[in-house]
Parts: structure tokens; C-alpha cells; sequence
């Protein structure tokens, strides 16, 4: 039997990772315009992060982490997201010593034991973006405008932002006290998972998919915000209309994760299924004094990758194209073969995309091969023509033939492609 690939993986093959390019480049292109700089952290960390990060009575947590014990008998686990790594080389390298918030960005796979469906796998890879060093709300809402201005440059349509605000610590010790009265009367009916978190993270259980219809009619946590609390949420609200970024407030939204602290919000998006979140993120003031360093506030997002793709093809959106390639050498004869290699180096060398063939196949097998890969130019080389010291360039659009000096066939090919 053949080794095929874990379930809830991919394999990203030529013809579909163009798009993804496309996507990426897109990130960094944004990120660049808002002041954003690349962080790359491992793909793997000490598991007791992302117990004190993400929170130890999370799904992520309790059901979903790779953890495995290496060599020398540490626990460790693959990144199951990015905020927390990216959190811990932030103290680590003492990032919070710059004079200017440090506004960070990454893209890379995260790693989740779940049940795969539409747009979620086991490997999944998501477009992030943090920044520390600032309560200021406008930073909030920078961040949600990044988020959604990435969305409608990408084409998708009908992206809607949700938001909320889950308190400070203070607010949640009160609205934790009225949610536990206000499951208590059904908390013998509540799912297993529910059940558990009734008395860790009773807010939690506003999150659950399966206990939705006890939870209707719950109190809302801005009915209990301080006026710190209330001051920041309307502030960010302001920022988004000046802005002109659309919103809609979500009391229920308390996003999977327990480092938030006052705005989380979400982006949401149809054509992929029920779960039509596909992105999303918030502030979480005391993440940086959790994991060991001096507290900062931060506030960031984590965007779905495979999500945007679905939406990107449910909504019929096309991607642009990979660039074609400037040229095919196609050498007829052994010495026009044996120029045709340096000719293929000089090309490259100038910036031009080119290839030939090397399976010795006939000339009109190498047209088609030039066809397939959407040759702009297919220049033919024989014996004959490299002794007079000249090249065949067929402009594969027109059909069109002329004949080219050999000495000045590169350059000449440069200056068509808009390279000079």
C-alpha cells in the first residue's frame, strides 16, 4: 500500500499555488502600507505557552494540540496558533525595549487535532498580525480595517465585521458570577464540555455550538462593562465609522480563546457552510505578563488562509494569473543544443523566465510543451542559424516569425518584456 498524506492535510501542488502566492504577496504588500514587519517563530514550542497563553480550559488546550515528549523528556507541542509564540519571542528578545509600538506580522501553519470539513484542516496556515505597546482604541481599530481592507483588495464581497467587548478582568469576575446563576437552573443539561466549564470559564459555554438554546436569553457582558470598559468600546466604534469600516455589534461574541480583554471581533463571509467565520482576533492586555515578561498590552488577528480560498472560489472571484513564461528555447542540433544552454543561463540571468526542453522529444512535441506553459516566445536554434550567428523568435500570440541576431537576442527579449 502507497504512503499517502496525513488525514486533514494538503498537498499545495503547481496550478494552486500560485493563488496562495498571490494571497501572501497580498499580506505582506498591506502590511508593508500599515507599518506591519515580518516575524517568523518556530513551528513548535515548549507546551506549557500555550497552556498559559491560550488558556488551559480551551478546545485548543484540552482536545486539539499536538503534543508529543522529545528526546529529552520535554513537552512539547506544534503552534495550535500564532499569538502566543509570537508573544514569547517578543519578551524573549525584549522587543518591548523599542521607543515605537512594535507592530508585527506573520504567515505560516498552525497545527489542530479537529475533525476536518470545509476550509479547516488539521495543518491550516493563517495570516496574522499583532502589535504591543499601546491602549490606544484607534490601534483596535487599525487592526480590524487591516483585516478588511485585506478582504475587499483580495475581491471578496459581502465581508461583514462583527464586534464586542469581553470586559477587563475586573468586569468578567462579575459577569462570570451572573452567567454561572443563569445556567445554573440547566446545567445538568448542558453538554459535557459545557458542564466543565461551568465552574473554570462559564463564558465559554455562550460559545458552545451544541448548547445554543440554553444560552438564549443569557445576559450580556456589556450590560456589566465599567466605564473603562465602555469608553474604549465606543471609542473603537468611533474609529471604525470615521473610518468607514461597516460593523455590527455582537453581544454573544466571545471568540475561542481566554487571553482577550476588552474589543474581539470577527469577520464573517458566505459561500463556505454554516461556520461562516473566517477570521478573527481582539485586544488582550495582560497575554505579555502571563507568559513571564514586563505586561504590555497588545492586540493582533489570526486570518484563515484555506477560509479566504474557499470564499475566494465560492464567490467566483479570479485570481490573477501566474505570469507567463518570456521564452522557450527549442535547439535543433547538437552544437545549437549546446549554445541554447548558455543562451537559457544568459536569459535568467537577465531576468527573463525561460526553459527548453531535456527529454529529446521532436520539435512539434516541444511546441506543445511551450504552449503548456504559456510561452510568450518560443526562439528555435539550429546548427545553420548559429553559424551565421542568428535565432528564429516565433511571438506565439500572432504566430508571427523573425529572424534575430544571436549577439543581441537577449537583450532584445529584455527590452520587449519591459525590463530596460
Amino acid at each position: 500500500m502507497s504512503i499517502q498524506k496525513p488525514k486533514g492535510t494538503q498537498d499545495l501542488l503547481p496550478g494552486e499555488i500560485e493563488k496562495w502566492q498571490y494571497i501572501e504577496a497580498k499580506a505582506r504588500e498591506l502590511c508593508q502600507r500599515f507599518n506591519f514587519r515580518e516575524i517568523r517563530t518556530p513551528m513548535f514550542e515548549h507546551t506549557e505557552l500555550f497552556q498559559r497563553g491560550v488558556g488551559e480550559t480551551t478546545d485548543i488546550v484540552e482536545k486539539e494540540m499536538y503534543t508529543f515528549l522529545d528526546k529529552g523528556d520535554r513537552s512539547i507541542s506544534l503552534r495550535p496558533e500564532g499569538t502566543a509564540g509570537v508573544v514569547r519571542s517578543y519578551v524573549e528578545n525584549k522587543l518591548y525595549g523599542e521607543p515605537d509600538v512594535s507592530k508585527l506580522y506573520y504567515i505560516g501553519p498552525m497545527f489542530r487535532y479537529e475533525q476536518p470539513q470545509a476550509g479547516r484542516y488539521r495543518q491550516f496556515h493563517q495570516f496574522g498580525i499583532e502589535a504591543f505597546g499601546s491602549v490606544d482604541p484607534s490601534l483596535d481599530a487599525e487592526i480590524i480595517a487591516l483585516g478588511y481592507t485585506f478582504y475587499k483588495e483580495l475581491g471578496l464581497k459581502d465581508v461583514t465585521v462583527e464586534i464586542n467587548s469581553v470586559g477587563n478582568p475586573a468586569v468578567r469576575a462579575v459577569y462570570r458570577e451572573k452567567i454561572q446563576q443563569f445556567f445554573a437552573p440547566v446545567k445538568d443539561k448542558l453538554c459535557k464540555d459545557c458542564q466543565s466549564r461551568y465552574d473554570r470559564n462559564p463564558m465559554r459555554i455562550l460559545d458552545c455550538k451544541v448548547d445554543q438554546k440554553y444560552g438564549e436569553g443569557a445576559p450580556t457582558i456589556l450590560e456589566y462593562l465599567d466605564e473603562e470598559c465602555q469608553t474604549h468600546f465606543q471609542a473603537v466604534q468611533q474609529y471604525l465609522t470615521a473610518m468607514e469600516i461597516p460593523f455590527r455589534i455582537n453581544p454573544r461574541l466571545v471568540r475561542g480563546l481566554d487571553y482577550y480583554t476588552h474589543t474581539a471581533f470577527e469577520y464573517k463571509a458566505a459561500g463556505i457552510g454554516a461556520i461562516d467565520t473566517i477570521g478573527g482576533g481582539g485586544r488582550y492586555n495582560g497575554l505579555v505578563g502571563q507568559i513571564g515578561g514586563t505586561d504590555q498590552p497588545g492586540v493582533g488577528f489570526g486570518l484563515g488562509m484555506e477560509r479566504i480560498l474557499l470564499v475566494l472560489q465560492a464567490q467566483g472571484v479570479d485570481i490573477p494569473a501566474a505570469k507567463p513564461l518570456d521564452v522557450y528555447l527549442i535547439g535543433l542540433g547538437e552544437s545549437a543544443e549546446r549554445e541554447c544552454v548558455k543562451l537559457l543561463q544568459n536569459l535568467r540571468l537577465a531576468g527573463l523566465s525561460a526553459e527548453k526542453d531535456y527529454l529529446g522529444r521532436k520539435i512539434k512535441a516541444k511546441m506543445k510543451s511551450a504552449d503548456r506553459y504559456n510561452a510568450a516566445y518560443v526562439a528555435i536554434l539550429g546548427d545553420d542559424e548559429l553559424a551565421k550567428g542568428e535565432i528564429t523568435l516565433k511571438t506565439m500570440a500572432t504566430g508571427e516569425q523573425e529572424t534575430l541576431a544571436l549577439s543581441n537576442f537577449v537583450q532584445t527579449l529584455r527590452e520587449r518584456a519591459g525590463q530596460v
